[in-house]
């Protein structure tokens, strides 16, 4: 079983222009995790992509977050990172990390989520 802990949301409101930090660890047993990535929602729309990078550092963003959000990645550490800057109150949802692990080199993958971790911005 994989679990996913995320990090650096929260209770903390950020202001229009400020920056935040999010991280997702991964721990359990795997064979590789091809993908990690962020989503979100709010409570009026379908979860939707942020930003997804692949263990050669291949990255996709939302065409909302480009020029404010960088993802990066810690292969060692299996842990993802999110840097937002430049906020907007339209980035105010629930982030989940997510990733694409592997069991084995045949199996092409299981989708894994976080628990969820709330952002929050408002002047």
């Amino acid at each position: 079983q994989v679990q996913l802990v995320e990090s650096g949301g929260g209770r903390d409101l950020v202001q229009p222009g400020g920056s935040l930090r999010l991280s997702c660890a991964a721990s359990g047993r795997f064979f590789r995790i091809p993908v990690m990535g962020w989503y979100r929602q709010t409570p009026d729309q379908q979860r939707e992509l942020v930003a997804d990078i692949t263990t050669i550092d291949q990255k996709n963003y939302a065409d909302s977050v480009k020029g404010r959000f960088t993802i990066s990645r810690d292969n060692a550490k299996n842990t993802v990172y999110l840097q937002m800057n430049s906020l907007k109150e339209e980035d105010k949802a629930v982030y989940y990390c997510y990733a694409k692990v592997r069991n084995d080199l045949r199996d092409p993958g299981d989708d894994y989520w976080g628990q969820g971790t709330l952002v929050t911005v408002s002047s």
